[in-house]
């Protein structure tokens, strides 16, 4: 088998950093289950922390994904809305302002569910087909994506995003009151009382409609957020000295960042972002892909979805899925190719608060041109001991793709 030698896989954990637990004798969940693969890419390589959700920024994945990939969100974030749209094939204009458009659950005015009841794919598409069929005009469009993830888009120079928000998967048992968008400028106000407007039609729509007449969970509201303009990104190859990359993931916004970023999107079918996804094909997909990328990040939604509903079974059992179903295989398919693997969370999810935190998470990184250090297992408590120090920008990658500055 010929070498791999400069390449690398990296796995991203989506939220899997967390704190410790006591239910689990002081253990994080990530230290509680069994890693033998994660702990050899520490024991065989260095460690080290990164700080991807910078003070002034959403504490969100796709900024967090951003800045692991080595891109400034002060010179280039433009708001998840307009990522997942790039990720659609949805072409915006000079005037649109795309929002990321959840499908949510609200009791008695209080948001209780960011994603419905993970709402199936089929569901959440006839959902948003109602809404569009009802509300689309020359000034709005409502389209579909994955599950809970809908868009939608504002057409016309009278709208803005300089509207501060609310994430719902951070928001979840507070009253929709204490919820407002607010606007930024005087000029943007006319946006919030445009989609507070429309909030409030598409709930009075979907109260009565069919669709939640079924006994499921009820898809009863819709919640924007994350506005923002098309995007524009440097290639990761013209930002990495011509390496090529690949991207493998369930969810638009991983996928919306890679195609702004040049890297090829490698579709996985019966990938959900949840812990019914298709590990085994998301694994195949990476073992094929390195053979002719440089750079692969098996991106895994998962442990981020059972953070936010402060599930820690769950959460164990996505963490265990990640080791023995995606890192187990590829890493076992790939020995003794002098291949350099990396293990990552973007962000922490700690169960105990159900949201995203600015603390930085924990790297491991294992290769040919990484010197071991005295680190033994990958865990939050242990990465920052590592050689690898506070990393930041385009040091994560350019590591483990031996690119020197």
């Amino acid at each position: 088998m010929k070498s791999l030698k400069g390449k690398a896989v990296v796995f991203l954990a989506d939220g899997m950093a967390d704190e410790p637990v006591e239910a689990l004798g002081g253990k994080t969940p990530l230290e509680a289950v069994d890693t033998p693969y994660m702990d050899s890419i520490a024991r065989n390589g260095a460690s080290g922390t990164f700080l991807t959700l910078p003070e002034g920024f959403p504490t969100s994945s796709d900024a967090a994904n951003m800045s692991v990939l080595g891109y400034e969100l002060a010179s280039f974030y433009p708001g998840r809305g307009p990522i997942e749209a790039t990720s659609r094939g949805i072409q915006l204009g000079p005037d649109d302002v795309a929002w990321r458009c959840n499908l949510v659950t609200v009791e008695n005015g209080i948001l209780r569910d960011y994603s419905a009841g993970h709402i199936s794919k089929e569901r959440a598409k006839a959902f948003m087909d109602a809404l569009a069929a009802k509300f689309n005009s020359d000034k709005v469009t409502f389209c579909s994506g994955v599950s809970y993830r809908n868009l939608l888009v504002l057409h016309g120079a009278e709208f803005s995003a300089d509207i501060d928000y609310f994430k719902p998967d951070s928001s979840q048992d507070l009253p929709v009151s204490e919820l407002r968008m607010k606007a930024k400028t005087p000029a943007a106000q006319h946006t919030v009382d445009f989609v507070e407007k429309l909030m409030a039609d598409a709930a009075a729509f979907l109260a009565d409609h069919p669709l939640n007449k079924n006994g499921e969970v009820p898809a009863n509201w819709i919640w924007p957020w994350s506005p923002g303009r098309k995007p524009s990104f440097p290639g990761f190859s013209g930002k990495y000295d011509g390496r090529s990359a690949a991207v493998i993931t369930a969810v638009d916004v991983i996928s919306g960042i890679a195609k702004c970023a040049g890297m090829d999107v490698i579709p996985v079918e019966g990938a959900t972002g949840y812990l019914d996804t298709n590990y085994a094909g998301k694994a195949e997909a990476a073992i094929k892909a390195i053979e002719n990328h440089d750079f692969v990040y098996v991106h895994l939604e998962a442990i981020d979805e059972c953070s936010h509903e402060g599930n820690l079974q769950h959460k164990m059992q996505a963490i265990s899925d990640l080791e023995n179903k995606i890192i187990k295989p590829v890493m076992t398919a790939l020995a003794g190719r002098d291949l350099t693997f990396a293990i990552l969370p973007d962000h922490p999810v700690p169960l105990r608060l159900r949201a995203h935190t600015r603390t930085p998470v924990p790297v491991a990184i294992c290769g040919p041109h990484i010197v071991p250090d005295a680190v033994r297992h990958y865990s939050e408590k242990d990465a920052p001991k590592g050689s690898l120090g506070f990393m930041h920008g385009e040091e994560f990658v350019r590591k483990v793709l031996n690119i020197e500055k």
